[in-house]
């Protein structure tokens, strides 16, 4: 008698149907998504110009000398068309270049180095002298090129 009376939890009782063919819908609904997309794009495209906006003042004058913008002369590690090394103007060996790079890196505070290397250099062989220059405690390497060179399209940049 009390199997009777007890109803099942969980709802009306009846069970949802599948879709025909009785596989799960695996579609994903990506309306709200774009509705969300839309109106971030709009506030950022509303708030945008005001962030550019700045208001006119005039800075109180001190005595005090601006901040110095590079404590350090920059090193600069030169590979030459004949595939010499010269860290600053001193040729170096390639057999001694991690030991004098880990030299500088210890007595200097900035980890910045340039690389300069001849369009002639096989790029394999820059790429050693950047591992070399990572090897030597340098992780901030700068590659040093000039302008005016083509550009994608055979273009020249100006």
């Amino acid at each position: 008698m009390g199997a009777q009376l007890m109803k099942r939890q969980g709802g009306s009782g009846t069970r949802r149907r599948r879709p025909r063919g009785g596989a799960r819908m695996s579609e994903i609904n990506v309306t709200p998504f774009v509705d969300v997309m839309l109106v971030l794009l709009i506030i950022f495209m509303v708030a945008a110009p005001m962030l550019t906006v700045g208001v006119p003042i005039e800075l109180p004058r001190t005595a005090a000398g601006a901040l110095p913008s590079e404590q350090e002369e920059p090193l600069s590690v030169t590979l030459t068309a004949d595939g010499q090394v010269m860290v600053q103007d001193t040729p170096v060996a390639a057999e001694d270049l991690i030991q004098r790079l880990r030299a500088i890196s210890v007595e200097r505070r900035d980890d910045k180095v340039f690389l300069r290397a001849d369009g002639a250099i096989p790029y394999e062989r820059v790429v050693q002298i950047m591992g070399a220059l990572n090897a030597g405690g340098f992780r901030n390497i700068g590659l040093v090129t000039e302008s005016g060179g083509p550009g994608f399209g055979s273009e020249r940049s100006q």
